[in-house]
């Protein structure tokens, strides 16, 4: 359980940025820094469970080897000392990777995934692994080998998945930023759901690179954090092209060094809003069922970028081809995926999984052709739209956060959900597009729980939409309030 009063010090709520500023210039050690952030750890995870493997001894042999390095006046990155959990789903070179699974409780990746090699290579000081679920299958982190993951802001509640202990230890405070991936939603909606930011890149920015499917695009390597700006600071470092991956954008890490990213305020709060031109629809006009209390927190967001000086209308691009593009592609990365081991150990994999693998083993060609027809028309779409407009908004997640003891939630808006997928559309949808989305906190139910907005550009457009998510957050500060642990 949490501590009667939680250890908080003067560093558990700053940005990436400020900590990494901090200990460049030598106010903090690395060492300290780990030293606060583990000790953050042991206060508040016991009761969030968000954190599954601890590293802290090889990590504060990495810390004290930073120190080292700086007060030789060696060279450091812009994440030089800064303490970080990685996705239990994302390999760490000698430290157990699960993905939730007890199949997998032995693996012990001897490489670096890309995202996590491009990290430390910036200074990150990688402390341990955070909680998914079982093979990052569904929106709700839980597994039968460490558990639930539970929201902060109510601890009944879950935090969203698939990187929702990622999300919980950002949220929570034990770390300022972190990575994670996106399928259908695995950073939009814990981000939506813990109130902090989430964003799936375009498809390459974080380039899929070998000896994994370097041709793979539903699925997206990308960040979560408390704030705009700290996202783009891990974009800076982790994006750019890669050897061995074709589809890698060739754009450098530095396009997302800008200057307001490090002073977001510099030309007023929101000045980054004025004359866009923003197609909003909490729910796509009907395209999925939303919850009324999320819905109507959602649409609060419409009057805020209009108040800012956005043109704000109602012209929504027809996106019905996407969910036909979803529910193949995922099948077929599924069944590429988990074949071998839902073959051979069906019955230690969850339902959910099986149900998935199972469906992509069974798409005929003529289902995979009009699916590859389905995103043609889809992309012609998405091109027509955005060349009128600057970006599309919606709602993040259709539902608040739900119990925790829930599989998903079986209804929203009045509408049963017959499965796990359905209840995630607000997502899954955007995913299909191919364009780079983030989640952003929108306010609050009633009852104190965090709901999203969802923030969509043209492919390749992922700059000039942190720009205007920032400027958003610079309005509403929503992200300033913390779980009171």
């Amino acid at each position: 359980m949490i501590s009667p009063v939680a250890y908080e010090s003067e560093l558990t709520w700053l940005s990436t940025r400020e900590l990494a500023a901090r200990i460049a210039a030598g106010e903090v050690s690395a060492r300290e820094a780990l030293a606060d952030h583990l000790t953050r750890m042991d206060s508040v995870n016991p009761a969030l469970n968000a954190i599954v493997t601890r590293d802290d001894e090889r990590a504060f042999d990495r810390a004290d080897r930073a120190d080292a390095r700086q007060a030789a006046g060696e060279p450091i990155g812009a994440l030089h000392g800064v303490p970080m959990t990685h996705k239990d789903s994302t390999d760490v070179a000698g430290l157990r990777t699960t993905r939730g699974s007890a199949l997998l409780l032995d693996n012990i990746p001897e490489k670096d995934a890309l995202i996590v090699a491009r990290l430390r290579a910036a200074g990150v000081v990688t402390s341990g692994k955070s909680n998914v679920p079982e093979f990052t299958a569904g929106s709700h982190t839980f597994n039968r080998v460490f558990g639930t993951t539970v929201n902060p802001f109510d601890t009944t509640r879950s935090a969203g998945g698939s990187s929702g202990g990622a999300a919980v230890a950002i949220a929570a405070g034990m770390q300022a930023s972190g990575d994670g991936s996106d399928m259908g939603g695995s950073l939009r909606t814990p981000g939506s759901f813990t109130n902090i930011v989430g964003m799936r890149p375009t498809n390459g920015r974080i380039p899929h690179a070998l000896p994994a499917n370097p041709w793979e695009w539903l699925a997206q390597p990308g960040f979560m954090a408390r704030t705009v700006g700290d996202v783009a600071l891990m974009m800076s470092v982790a994006c750019g092209p890669a050897a061995g991956a074709p589809l890698s954008v060739a754009e450098p890490g530095s396009v997302f060094d800008r200057a307001e990213f490090t002073h977001p305020d510099r030309h007023g709060a929101g000045a980054g809003l004025s004359g866009l031109r923003i197609g909003f629809s909490s729910d796509l006009n009907g395209l999925f069922p939303i919850d009324t209390e999320v819905d109507a927190i959602v649409r609060t967001a419409a009057d805020v970028l209009a108040s800012a000086g956005a043109r704000v209308d109602d012209d929504i691009p027809d996106l019905r081809d996407a969910d036909e593009v979803f529910r193949v592609t995922r099948a077929y990365d599924f069944a590429a995926d988990y074949r071998d081991l839902v073959r051979e150990h069906r019955d230690e994999i969850k339902d959910a999984v099986v149900w998935n693998t199972e469906m992509g083993l069974a798409l005929t060609v003529d289902e995979l052709v009009s699916a590859d027809e389905a995103r043609s028309r889809l992309a012609a779409t998405v091109a027509s739209y955005f060349a009128t407009h600057d970006l599309l908004v919606l709602s993040t997640a259709q539902v608040a956060p739900f119990d925790a003891r829930m599989e998903f939630p079986r209804e929203a808006g009045g509408a049963h959900l017959s499965n796990y997928l359905e209840w995630m559309r607000a997502s899954t949808i955007i995913s299909a597009t191919g364009c780079p989305a983030v989640s952003v906190p929108a306010g609050f139910t009633p009852d104190g729980l965090p709901v999203g907005v969802q923030f969509v550009a043209a492919p390749g457009r992922d700059v000039d939409l942190l720009l205007a998510a920032q400027a958003f957050e610079e309005i509403t500060e929503h992200h300033r309030r913390h779980p009171a642990l």
